[in-house]
Parts: structure tokens; C-alpha cells; sequence
């Protein structure tokens, strides 16, 4: 990237850990080039909005963020990019947006916010998503100090689940070859890094577009080879990749977090159907089962829809009976919004707000109970905490089963410390340095 005047950027972004990984390789592009990173509420030069589309809920927030931020920096350079300025270009232009770009092609959308900067001639940088074949390779880490980075290994999705318009605005699966993702990961860990979270639109279906087809247990594994003194962590699963041979072959890495955050979405085979999810209940629990045995104690977690067009109340509540048997330490649940471009925007029997609100409540509540239960488990264990940041006055940080841990102590930024676990605080536990 040629070097222009120097000039200061702020970042807004919205969505997934795919987005913020990517935000934190743009800061970092920019910065390379010379250029300063300040804060989204800070007068600036520019201001790019990166962009979610997963739901109509997440477009109305697009819109908002970026009315205001014109509203307030008339005189700056605008850039909106991500998955909702691949949606839906026409409705981005019309909010006052300098230059538009994807979910792909970061460093050529920069160039062409440096040239708008600069008053020269600049295009939007929007391709066909359905057409991409290429991973795009983009600078690991971020700006601030963390004690943990995201790597991200792979890009788009093919399962085209009723609900959702990803596999529209990302396109075809692509995924990092296996070399650079070792060297991103070393890199990291160069840095200063105690842990990486694996991360991408669907990270089980890594390989399937490199020669040979590996697995993704071969990239799992290699980063846990390749830097053994971090914690690598796993982003999302799609339960059918959870076999015997996978536990097997991971279960020998002790630096392999052991928390699992297995895609779910419905407890309800008919509901499953509706969605386009390519699992029932039984292989999902059969999944659930063999990380227990492989990892005893450890934490798997999901997401959950409630709601889904025409689900019945009886539907439902096989769903809560479902992730009751799983016993979940944490779970996310959202009530289903629509998204117009996808099948169940169509369906028939949409629910309406008040039974989205109950049901949502209802799981809530289950999901609560699991999850208390599971860190009461923790109560007299001792676990490896790398220690983060302050908070209510002690410091806090994650175990490899990703459950908060607040404890006493000074100087304990990216420190990893045994931690006795004494009982429940807050949204974790708390618990006495033993070392």
C-alpha cells in the first residue's frame, strides 16, 4: 500500500468474530502504512463500519450505526464494508457512504478509501460472492494489548440453512492452506499471544477446497503442534465433524481449550428439517457424547433459535427437553428474525413477537440453570486462568473451559495462574491463586 499523508481512522463493527477478525487486520494494514487508529466517538479523518447482515435486526442496526456516524462527521470520509454492503449495495449508497466494499478484498477497499481521502478517483470495491475461489490472506492479531488473537482459517459456507443469507454474501468455502495458517499462528505467539481462537464462517469445512481434501482435525492439530505454549481454542462446530476418529486424534493436545461450542440451533428433529440442518437430535447428541468422554468436564455450549416459522408449542418444548439432556454450560439464544432472500422469510405460519418473547424467556431460563449448574461443578477444582483485565475491583480472565474467573491479585495481565475455585460470582466464579 503506498504511503500518503498520514491519516487517522476509527473502526465500528458489527457481527461475528470473522468481522472483528477482520476489522483487526484492516487496523493493522493501515497502520503499516503510516496511519493512526483512534476511537469511533473521536473526531477522525475517516470511519470505516463493518457491516452484519444475518438478520433484519442486524440491518437495522447497519443503518442506524451509519445515519449517525454521517450525522456526526459530515465533513469525513465514510467507508461501509461487510456482509450487509454485499446485500445490499443500493440501500448503503443511499445513507451518504463515501466508498462501499464487500466481504472481500480488505486491502484493495483501503486503497480505495486512502484515494477518496486524497480527493482522487475511487470505485466500489463489490465483486460477485458466489464467484470467489481465493482465501484471502490477511495480517493476524491487533492493535491493542490482548491476551488473545483470532486466526482466521477459512472463509464462506455452502450448507445454505433456510435461515440465513451467509452463503450469499460470503460465497463458496475457501480456506487458509495449512503452512500459512501455521506461520500466522507462530507469528502470534512472537507477539506475545497466550491464546488463538480458531475462527472463519464455518470452520469445519476446512480443506474441502485444498488438494487432497484434509480434514480439519490436520489444521486443529498442526496448530496445536506448531505452538504448543499457547491455548488454542476452537471457534464454532458443525456437530457431524465431531466423530470418534476427531476426539481421538485431539484429545492428545493438552494446549487444546476444552470448550466446544457445537452448532445447534433446534432441539426439534422437525424443526432441524425446516432449517436445512444437515444433523438431527441423535447424531447431535451422539457428538455431545464422545467430547465428554474424550474430555471429561469439559464445556459445550451452543446457540439456539426459538420461534423458527411454524414451530409448535410442543416443538418447543422438545427443544427445551433436548438441551436439558445435553446439559449445556452456556448457551446464546436469539428468537428468529426474519431475513428477506431466505426460504424461511417465505415460510408460512410466521410467529409473532409475544410468542418469540415467551419462548425466548422460557429458554433463557434453562439455559441459565445449566449454566450455574456446570460452574458449580467447577467449585473445588483447580484451573490454569489467563488472567485479562481488572473488573469490580479483582482481575479477571478465562479457564480453558472458557468460564470468567475473578480473582485477587496485582500485575496479572496476560499471566496465566492456577486458580482454586471457591464458588459462583457474578457471570463466573471466583477462586484463590494457588502459585
Amino acid at each position: 500500500m503506498a504511503i500518503f499523508t498520514e491519516m487517522r481512522f476509527a473502526f465500528y463493527t458489527l457481527g461475528c468474530k470473522t468481522n472483528q477478525y477482520e476489522t483487526q487486520a484492516m487496523e493493522h494494514i493501515l497502520q503499516n502504512a503510516g496511519h493512526e487508529i483512534g476511537h469511533f466517538d473521536e473526531v477522525c479523518d475517516a470511519y470505516i463500519i463493518n457491516t452484519c447482515s444475518v438478520t433484519a435486526v442486524a440491518d437495522k442496526k447497519n443503518r442506524a450505526v451509519i445515519r449517525r456516524c454521517r450525522r456526526d462527521n459530515p465533513n469525513a470520509v465514510i467507508g461501509v464494508c461487510g456482509c450487509y454492503t454485499q446485500h445490499a449495495p443500493e440501500a448503503v449508497k443511499e445513507l451518504g457512504v463515501d466508498v462501499l466494499g464487500g466481504s472481500g478484498g480488505r486491502q484493495e477497499f483501503l486503497e480505495h478509501m486512502l484515494s477518496a481521502l486524497n480527493g482522487e478517483a475511487h470505485t466500489d470495491t463489490l465483486d460477485n460472492a458466489l464467484r470467489r475461489r481465493e482465501f484471502e490472506l490477511l495480517p493476524p492479531g491487533g492493535l491493542e494489548e490482548r491476551t488473545r488473537a483470532m486466526l482466521k482459517v477459512q472463509d464462506g459456507c455452502v450448507n445454505f440453512c433456510t435461515y440465513c443469507i451467509i452463503p450469499y454474501t460470503r460465497g463458496p468455502v475457501r480456506s487458509a492452506p495449512l503452512e500459512d495458517a501455521l506461520r500466522q499462528a507462530r507469528e502470534l505467539a512472537e507477539m506475545g499471544y497466550r491464546e488463538i481462537v480458531v475462527t472463519g464462517i464455518e470452520i469445519a469445512s476446512w480443506g474441502v477446497d485444498l488438494p487432497g481434501k484434509p480434514p480439519v482435525k490436520d489444521l486443529i492439530t498442526g496448530l496445536c503442534e506448531a505452538v504448543p505454549e499457547l491455548r488454542i481454542r476452537l471457534g464454532s462446530l458443525e456437530p457431524r465433524v465431531v466423530t470418534e476418529d476427531f476426539c481421538q486424534a485431539l484429545a492428545a493436545y493438552p494446549n487444546l481449550c476444552p470448550q466446544f461450542h457445537l452448532s445447534m440451533q433446534s432441539g426439534c428433529d422437525t424443526v432441524l428439517k425446516r432449517m436445512h440442518r444437515k444433523y438431527d437430535t441423535a447424531r447431535y447428541y451422539e457428538s455431545v457424547c464422545l467430547l465428554r468422554k474424550y474430555f471429561p468436564g469439559c464445556a459445550v455450549t451452543t446457540d439456539m433459535i426459538v420461534a423458527f416459522p411454524g414451530e409448535t408449542e410442543e416443538e418447543f418444548r422438545k427443544s427445551l427437553t433436548f438441551i436439558q439432556k445435553c446439559a449445556f454450560a452456556d448457551m446464546h439464544i436469539f428468537p428468529y428474525s426474519r431475513r428477506p432472500g431466505t426460504p424461511a422469510d417465505k415460510m408460512p405460519d410466521q410467529l409473532g413477537n409475544a410468542v418469540k418473547e415467551d419462548r425466548s424467556r422460557r429458554a433463557i431460563t434453562v439455559a441459565d440453570d445449566m449454566s450455574k449448574a456446570y460452574r458449580e461443578s467447577l467449585i473445588g477444582t483447580t484451573q490454569a486462568v489467563l488472567f485479562e483485565e481488572q473488573s469490580l475491583g479483582f482481575y479477571t480472565g478465562h479457564a480453558p473451559n472458557y468460564v470468567r474467573v475473578y480473582a485477587a491479585g496485582e500485575a496479572l495481565h496476560n499471566v496465566v495462574k492456577n486458580v482454586k475455585i471457591t464458588g459462583l460470582y457474578e457471570d463466573g466464579v471466583f477462586g484463590r491463586i494457588t502459585e
